[in-house]
C-alpha cells in the first residue's frame, strides 16, 4: 500500500493526523511529493518525522531548491513574505539537511505513474483542475501514462491531454481548495489510487505560525483553505 504526500509545508499535526489514518490502512511504502519544510510552523520537526518513514521515495518542490535558488521575479509584497520564511526554515534546519534536500530527484518514473512536484517540465507550473491549452506542454512529453503531481495545493483528478491521467493528491499542510482537512493519496497494490482527506485539530499550527512575523499569511490560509483576497 502506497501512500502519496505532497505539500506538507511543515504542518506537523496535519502529517501526523494523516500518518495515523495511513498506518490504520496499511500503507508500507510512501511517495514523498516535495514541499516539506519551508512556509510551515514546524520545519525541523516536520522534516525528523518523516525520516522516520521506511521504504520512502523522495521528491524535490520548488520549496526545497528555493532554499538555495530563492526567486527573484516576485511581487515586491510577495517577495518579502517568501523570502522572509524561507530564511526562517533555513535558520533551523542543518546545513547538510538542506543540502540533501536540494539534491533530492525532481521526477519519479515508476510502474505506476510518472510522479513530479509542479508537472513533467517545471516544479513551479502546475496543471489547472480544469483542461487548458497549457496541458500538452507542461506534459513535457510525457504520454499515455497517469501523472501525479502537486504543488497547486488543490486536490482534483481528471483527464489530461496525450491520454494522460492527472492526479493532484492535495496538499496535507496547507489545503488551497476550500477544504481545510489535511489532502493526500493511496494507492493499493493492485488498485486504483484514491484521493482521501483527514481532519485535524489546526489550531495549535495556527498559534504556532503566528509567532512568525511572516506567519499570519500563512495561517489565514489555513483558517480559510485558500489564498487570502
Amino acid at each position: 500500500m502506497l501512500g502519496i504526500l505532497y505539500d506538507i509545508h511543515g504542518n506537523l499535526p496535519a502529517l501526523e493526523a494523516v500518518l495515523g489514518e495511513a498506518e490504520g490502512d496499511g500503507v508500507d511504502e510512501w511517495l514523498l511529493g516535495g514541499d516539506y519544510c519551508a512556509f510551515g510552523p514546524w520545519p525541523a520537526e516536520t522534516l525528523e518525522r518523516l525520516r522516520r518513514l521506511d521504504n520512502t521515495t523522495w521528491l524535490r518542490g520548488n520549496g526545497e531548491r528555493w532554499l538555495v535558488d530563492p526567486p527573484l521575479d516576485l511581487p515586491a509584497e510577495q517577495s518579502k513574505f517568501v523570502f522572509a520564511a524561507l530564511a526562517s526554515a533555513i535558520a533551523q534546519l542543518p546545513a547538510s539537511e538542506i543540502d540533501e534536500l536540494v539534491g533530492l530527484p525532481a521526477l519519479a518514473e515508476r510502474e505506476d505513474a510518472f510522479y513530479c512536484h509542479g508537472s513533467p517540465l517545471s516544479d513551479v507550473e502546475s496543471f489547472a483542475p480544469d483542461p487548458g491549452v497549457e496541458d500538452s506542454r507542461l506534459l513535457a512529453g510525457v504520454k499515455e501514462r497517469q501523472v501525479v503531481f502537486g504543488h497547486s495545493h488543490v486536490q482534483f483528478r481528471r483527464a489530461g491531454a496525450d491520454e494522460t491521467d492527472l492526479v493532484n493528491p492535495g496538499s496535507v499542510g496547507m489545503p488551497l481548495d476550500g477544504d481545510r482537512r489535511a489532502a493526500w493519496a493511496i494507492r493499493p497494490r493492485q488498485g486504483e489510487i484514491e484521493l482521501r482527506r483527514t481532519a485535524y485539530d489546526l489550531a495549535p499550527a495556527v498559534a504556532k505560525l503566528r509567532d512568525y512575523d511572516w506567519g499570519e499569511r500563512v495561517a489565514q490560509r489555513l483558517l480559510h483553505a485558500q489564498d487570502p483576497s
